[in-house]
C-alpha cells in the first residue's frame, strides 16, 4: 500500500531500523533476511534523500534526518495499531492480550499480587509481563515496548495521560534487637548511621538524594547499595544500618523479618504512585480494564 508514494510497509522496517540500529537485529526482529531489510533501507534512503543510518566502524548511527523521524514514525504506527488494528471489543475472560507493564520490584511486591487476584476471580484469560525500570519511562510508551507504566508522579511524562493510583509514605526500617531500635530516631541519628539504598543502574541519585538531601542538609553515609527494593529490609539484619523504605513495603515485611518500623526524623510529602498510558491508546478497551482493575487493586491492598 502506497502513501504520497511511500510504501507503508517500509514504516515498520523504518521504526524497528531507527531502534535497533542494526540491519541483523532488525531483521531477526521482523522474520526477514538482512538483505531484505538492507534493500528497504535502501528504498527509505531514496524516498527520504537521506542515508537514515550510516555505518561508521561496527556500528550503525543514525542521522539527524533519521532522529527527526523517530518518534513521529513510532507515533505513526501506534496511532495506527489504536485505532484501526486493535479489536473493537475486549472480554477478559477470552482475551489472549498479553500486557506489558513497566514497574519496580515495590510495586510488583504490594500492588501486583492484587491485581492478579482480581485478575483470577474474573476467571480472566489475560497474561502480564512485568519489565523492569528504565531511565526513560516514556520512551518505553512509544516505542510499543509498554503498554503501561507505574511510576512516581516526579517520573510522569506530560505528553501523555495518566492517574494517581495512590499515595504512598515513607518509613526507617532497622533491625529490631539493634541499639538503633532503641529510643526516638533523631535527625541527628539518621544522619550518623549507616544506610543501605535502593539505587538502579540507570539513576545516578534515589529518591531522596535528588529530592531532599539539600533541604534537610542531610548526608546519608552509605553502606551498601541494591537494585531491589524489597531485599532492602533484610540488609540492616544484624546491623546498626537503616534502610529508608516505601510504608506498605516495610509493613509487609515486618511480617517476616525481624524489624522495627520507625518514623522519619523529618517530614516528607507522600509520593503519588501513577499510572500512565500511551495518548493514542485512550480508548484501549483492554488498557479501560486494566487501569481499573489496578485501582481496584489499590483498594483492596489497604484492607489487608
Amino acid at each position: 500500500m502506497r502513501f504520497k508514494k511511500l510504501d507503508l510497509n517500509l514504516l515498520v522496517a523504518l521504526d524497528t531500523l531507527l531502534t535497533v540500529q542494526s540491519i541483523t537485529k532488525g531483521a531477526e526482529q521482523l522474520n526477514m533476511s538482512p538483505s531484505a531489510l538492507s534493500n528497504s533501507l535502501s528504498r527509505l534512503r531514496d524516498y527520504f534523500e537521506d542515508d537514515l543510518l550510516t555505518q561508521i566502524g561496527r556500528r550503525m548511527v543514525i542521522t539527524p534526518m533519521g532522529e527527526s523521524l523517530k518518534a513521529n514514525v513510532r507515533n505513526a504506527l501506534n496511532n495506527i495499531e489504536s485505532t484501526i488494528l486493535v479489536q473493537p471489543s475486549f472480554d477478559p475472560k477470552t482475551t489472549d492480550r498479553i500486557f506489558s507493564v513497566f514497574c519496580s520490584d515495590y510495586t510488583q511486591t504490594v500492588l501486583a499480587p492484587h491485581a492478579l487476584e482480581i485478575v483470577g476471580k474474573q476467571q480472566s484469560t489475560a497474561r502480564f509481563q512485568f519489565l523492569a525500570q528504565v531511565e526513560n519511562p516514556d520512551e518505553q510508551l512509544e516505542q510499543g515496548k509498554a503498554d503501561l507504566l507505574i511510576i512516581p508522579s516526579d517520573f510522569v511524562s506530560s505528553r501523555h495521560p495518566s492517574k494517581v493510583l495512590y499515595e504512598e509514605e515513607f518509613v526507617c526500617v532497622v533491625w529490631k534487637d539493634s541499639k538503633i531500635a532503641k529510643g526516638k530516631l533523631t535527625t541527628e541519628k539518621y544522619a550518623e548511621a549507616g544506610h543501605v539504598l535502593m539505587r538502579p543502574a540507570v539513576v545516578k541519585k534515589d529518591f531522596f538524594e535528588t529530592s531532599f538531601a539539600q533541604k534537610y542538609g542531610i548526608k546519608r553515609r552509605l553502606i551498601a547499595t541494591t537494585f531491589s527494593f524489597a531485599s532492602l529490609p533484610a540488609l540492616v539484619i544484624g546491623s546498626e544500618n537503616i534502610a529508608t523504605i516505601h510504608a506498605r513495603l516495610a509493613r509487609k515485611m515486618a511480617k517476616v523479618w525481624p524489624l522495627k518500623i520507625l518514623p522519619l526524623p523529618f517530614d516528607i510529602p507522600p509520593m503519588k504512585q501513577c499510572v500512565q498510558w500511551h495518548q493514542y491508546r485512550n480508548n484501549d478497551e483492554g488498557l479501560i480494564w486494566l487501569i481499573d482493575t489496578l485501582k481496584s487493586a489499590a483498594i483492596n491492598m489497604d484492607a489487608e
